[in-house]
């Protein structure tokens, strides 16, 4: 595990530091601690990191403008701020999760345990998923996606107008952050179910589930029934 924290007050990171090396021990292959805004957006385009800790309030530099970049690239973002009324758009950009000021040492594992655990997040507040697109950030709502594919540790989004972008997040940590609106009917897929037209079975036992604009994507065998069952 990678992590970075973004924090300006060193009292409080330190703080994270102890406990983040509490909770994951030998598995913290690398910590790094950084207050600037503009330092951290360096960082973060040159390194590996699994996860980002970020403070919204960065020596008076708004942690937003990181956020954006941050929740593009292919690692987890949860924030840590004392900024509690700007949670819910935090989670509407694609944040894992929001840890409050003051915390302890539990409010933090549940929070690491939701990006080590691959299950979805508790929250369905997500309204963005940023890309990165000819060097700037964009924001894709999720009312405009139709589907996504896996590609490799990529994913493509496709949306209601025809287009295709690129995300770099994996499919796995996608789904972690999607609404059960979205659901993985196959290894490669998530599908909005409620672009699903019908779901069919073909010779040779292959389950396709064909979408409102003519698509077919494969369903998994193992999956067939219980997605029959939430489309139904």
């Amino acid at each position: 595990m990678n992590v970075l924290i973004v924090e300006d007050e060193l009292r409080i990171a330190k703080r994270i530091e102890r406990m983040t090396r509490d909770i994951f021990g030998s598995t913290l292959q690398s910590l790094k601690h950084i207050n600037t805004l503009h330092e951290a957006l360096r960082h973060i385009e040159n390194s590996e990191l699994d996860l980002v800790l970020l403070d919204l309030n960065l020596n008076g530099d708004n942690g937003f403008d990181l956020l954006t970049k941050a929740v593009s690239g292919s690692f987890h973002t949860i924030i840590i701020s004392a900024y509690k009324d700007q949670a819910i758009t935090a989670f509407e950009h694609g944040v894992l999760d929001f840890v409050p000021k003051p915390f302890n040492q539990d409010r933090l594992l549940q929070a690491f345990n939701r990006a080590t655990a691959k299950e979805k997040a508790e929250n369905s507040k997500i309204r963005f998923l940023a890309i990165k697109k000819k060097g700037r950030m964009q924001l894709v709502p999720i009312e405009d996606i139709i589907y996504i594919k896996g590609a490799g540790v990529y994913t493509e989004l496709f949306l209601t107008d025809g287009r295709k972008e690129l995300h770099d997040k994996s499919l796995e940590k996608l789904e972690q952050l999607l609404s059960y609106s979205f659901e993985r009917i196959h290894k490669s897929y998530l599908v909005k179910m409620s672009e699903i037209k019908e779901i069919n079975v073909s010779s040779g036992s292959k389950y396709m589930a064909e979408l409102k604009n003519g698509e077919r994507i494969p369903i998994g065998r193992t999956k067939y029934k219980d997605i029959k069952a939430k489309w139904l």
